[in-house]
């Protein structure tokens, strides 16, 4: 169960800060105002808030491993939100990242 727990963390913690800096790029980047900013500042802190909800008690760990699943998520995000289509080598690359989000965090530890 705390495994399971952990991977839903990192999925609403990628949630919270792609969509965040998602919404601060739309905000500035596509002109959309100040509303979308604040929203994006808003899911950022939130997505800093939900980390520390890990099981693991490690700073380090929980980030190192949470940039591999950044890495997938962000690719997922940009497939919804933007249209975007992965070649083989961001799908590649992704697993990869994933890969090591599992070896960082449940790999069995003395």
């Amino acid at each position: 169960m705390t495994i399971a727990r952990s991977l839903v963390l990192f999925a609403v913690a990628a949630l919270f800060e792609i969509g965040g800096a998602w919404l601060v790029w739309q905000g500035v980047r596509e002109q959309r105002g100040l509303i979308w900013i604040g929203a994006g500042v808003i899911a950022l802190g939130l997505y800093g808030f939900v980390a520390t909800l890990q099981p693991d008690a490690h700073f380090g760990r929980i980030l190192a491993a949470y940039g591999g699943v950044f890495v997938a998520g962000s690719l997922v995000w940009g497939m919804i939100a933007d249209g975007f289509r992965p070649d083989r080598w961001d799908v590649i690359g992704s697993l990869l990242c994933l890969a090591g989000v599992l070896v960082i965090m449940y790999a069995p530890r003395a």
